[in-house]
């Protein structure tokens, strides 16, 4: 016990620092920053990177792009035409299907795979869509997510095996999945469009690329996790090379698998609305925009809670296949075995057909729809009436405190209007002579880390993110990657760095790097404080959960309606959405953290003496640190995936970019900008990751 609490003191009291290396480079790197702060007006190259070495990289995409499409245009136009034969049998299928006959299957599906509770809300969820009249949409959104998963699954799949048995195939594929999965939908629609022409398949095909990879992650997962004592039992019984693969790895990974196929049907549903942009199909996706354009907050949250409530169902029924436990043969005829199934069957088909010949049960009756949009509308618009006084203060705290100094500056965001007072020099002396103060109060009572980030934070606050010198903000990241992850982490960090200043990207991205790092902070203390909290009290825990499901699988568009009525067009809305989008990782992975932590050394701490404030500090934290070292890793990806949907509501940045390059039909602003946003979230992933082992490793020795 005494070695777990030691070890939660990040920041040794002692004087320690005095003789830490680590230590004296952080302050040459503060002297550093200091000198190019003071420089930065009489030398143009600390202020922006010179343009005689940027690279025109977007017109090398565009160059690349014309001679792809022209040499292989026809081949994948084929693909197109292949793929929309099973689109439109599966659409022609759904809609075959009478909504009670449907229903039924969805309930007994729902009950095999967890009981009768996930049948009932099943139930319940679909009758929803019937009632508020969008049951055509909704199985055309069915539709696509039927033919998207099991091609995402198949070429998942397939690319998993060949992770699986070759290693350097592995260390292509992860990389590429890294990209895929990191830049915007957005950014790579524009080359889909020109290679497979417009239309739905277009949009499925936009799908699978983006769902794949968990499918590849847990295929490689799953094979690998095989105990080894199990393929030396299909060794001893005379497995051949292929029945070893299939009957014994693959049947002993089906879990991991199957929680693949899970993850696969989320990430394809995610992109119901992309997919509706690009496809123009009359599904939830494309209703949600209808409503979107036409501010229509009542009807968006209807349509999107369709789309929350399908993943939920898809969700819960896979997560249910892949928790049962293998049933042990006893010697039953293949009818008693599958006399579940067989019953089932034969009733939804007795009941497809009864259906097709009575009006009622084939289409639902347009008189029996009930939208309460109107009421949801009212209550947006008196929210905004009654609590102006409230809504105002928000904003100005917000933006003239916290965002504007973090984007500009202190010095250029006080004024008499927003602060009340002139800055001055005056001013200044203070504010750095408070900065210097604190941080040797800091250093002395808490170490070196702690006041080394609080004497960064204090310069960006005073200087603005957006003003500091690229020079700055490259030494400090490749310091902190070097003493992370050694010179292997450092250089990839610099290659990644080194693209966004030649690429002529570094001022867009300082714009997205100012709102999306806000939006993490907030979306990380607020999501883990949150957790810790949930994890000590069951309701607490119980109200998040339905919550943090609607908020993930809801559509990112819908999010941004009732912030937008409130807020207005700006920043702030999108740091709202941003926000409220990336707290949900946040939140489970530090509950999750703080559940798992060992009862037998909780006893332990508890027979020592230790308060619940002790308890909590100094055993359980410590030992979750490594999942809350994930939850934020999850919250900056999620945070950056929104930023493509907060350009819509004005800010500027890499996701604005990437519709200039949509608007515009240019592939190389779209994909360079989209390439800007892939390699912020692969730097921020490996600093995560490298912080989480070393954490670990001073947490066991």
């Amino acid at each position: 016990m005494a070695d777990t609490t030691a070890s939660f003191v990040p920041y040794s009291r002692t004087k320690d620092w005095l003789s830490n290396r680590e230590f004296h480079i952080w302050i040459l790197v503060l002297l550093f920053v200091g000198a190019s702060l003071l420089l930065k007006n009489s030398l143009p190259v600390l202020k922006a990177f010179p343009t005689s070495m940027m690279l025109p990289i977007g017109d090398w995409i565009n160059w690349f792009t014309d001679l792809l499409v022209n040499t292989v245009k026809p081949f994948f136009r084929a693909i197109t035409w292949l793929l929309d034969h099973p689109m439109s049998w599966a659409r022609g299928l759904l809609h075959w299907f009478p909504w009670p006959a449907f229903i039924l299957l969805v309930a007994l599906v729902a009950h095999f795979a967890a009981g009768w509770k996930l049948a009932l809300f099943a139930v319940c969820s679909l009758v929803y869509m019937l009632v508020i009249g969008y049951w055509e949409e909704s199985m055309n959104s069915l539709a696509l997510v039927t033919i998207s998963v099991p091609l995402a699954v198949l070429v998942g799949f397939a690319f998993g095996i060949w992770g699986y048995f070759s290693r350097t195939a592995e260390r292509i594929i992860m990389p590429c999945l890294d990209v895929l999965q990191t830049i915007p939908a957005f950014a790579y629609l524009l080359p889909i469009l020109v290679l497979f022409g417009f239309g739905p398949v277009v949009g499925l095909i936009a799908s699978v690329l983006y769902s794949f990879a968990p499918m590849v992650r847990n295929t490689i997962l799953g094979l690998r996790s095989v105990p080894s004592d199990v393929i030396e039992s299909g060794l001893m019984s005379g497995a051949t090379h292929s029945q070893l693969f299939w009957q014994v790895r693959i049947p002993t990974a089906k879990r991991q698998l199957l929680l693949g196929i899970n993850q696969t049907t989320m990430a394809s549903l995610s992109m119901v609305i992309i997919a509706s942009i690009i496809g123009g199909t009359n599904d939830i996706g494309w209703a949600i925009l209808t409503t979107l354009r036409k501010a229509q907050f009542g009807e968006s949250l209807l349509t999107g809670i369709v789309i929350a409530i399908i993943a939920m169902i898809l969700d819960r029924v896979t997560w249910g296949i892949a928790a049962r436990e293998p049933e042990i043969p006893k010697g039953e005829t293949w009818f008693q075995k599958y006399r579940y199934w067989v019953i089932a069957t034969i009733a939804v088909l007795i009941l497809a057909v009864i259906g097709n010949f009575v009006s009622a049960l084939l289409v639902y009756p347009e008189a029996w729809v009930i939208s309460p949009a109107g009421p949801l509308n009212d209550f947006i618009d008196w929210l905004v009436i009654n609590f102006q006084f409230v809504i105002n203060g928000i904003k100005q705290i917000s933006l003239f405190y916290v965002m504007l100094p973090l984007k500009i500056g202190l010095m250029k965001t006080v004024s008499p209007y927003s602060w009340g007072f002139t800055w001055t020099e005056v001013h200044t002396m203070v504010y750095f002579a408070a900065v210097i103060a604190a941080a040797i109060f800091i250093l002395q009572r808490f170490g070196y880390k702690l006041a080394v980030s609080f004497a960064i934070m204090a310069l960006v606050y005073f200087t603005g993110l957006t003003e500091m010198p690229w020079p700055a903000l490259v030494v400090i990241l490749l310091t902190l990657a070097y003493q992370l992850g050694g010179s292997r982490l450092a250089i990839g960090t610099g290659a990644g760095l080194a693209f966004l200043l030649i690429s002529g990207s570094w001022e867009k991205t300082m714009l997205s790097f100012y709102l999306c790092g806000l939006a993490v902070i907030v979306a990380f203390v607020g999501g883990s404080t949150l957790g810790i909290w949930g994890a000590h009290n069951k309701h607490v825990s119980r109200i998040m959960r339905p919550i943090n499901d609607t908020l993930q699988t809801m559509p990112l568009f819908v999010i941004l309606i009732p912030i937008v009525m409130i807020f207005k067009l700006g920043e702030l809305t999108a740091l709202f959405a941003i926000v409220a989008y990336a707290y949900v990782p946040a939140y489970r992975y530090s509950e999750h953290g703080m559940k798992t932590v060992s009862e037998e050394v909780i006893e332990a701490a508890r027979a020592m003496g230790c308060t619940k404030s002790q308890l909590l500090l100094q055993v359980k934290l410590p030992l979750a640190i490594p999942n809350i070292m994930l939850g934020l890793n999850q919250t900056i990806m999620y945070a950056i995936a929104m930023l493509v949907i907060a350009a819509l509501v004005g800010t500027t940045g890499l996701g604005q970019q990437v519709y200039i390059g949509l608007s515009k039909a240019d592939v190389g602003i779209g994909l360079t900008a989209g390439a800007g946003m892939a390699l912020i979230a692969i730097i921020a992933d490996r600093l995560c990751q490298a912080a989480k082992r070393k954490f670990e490793a001073n947490l066991s020795s």
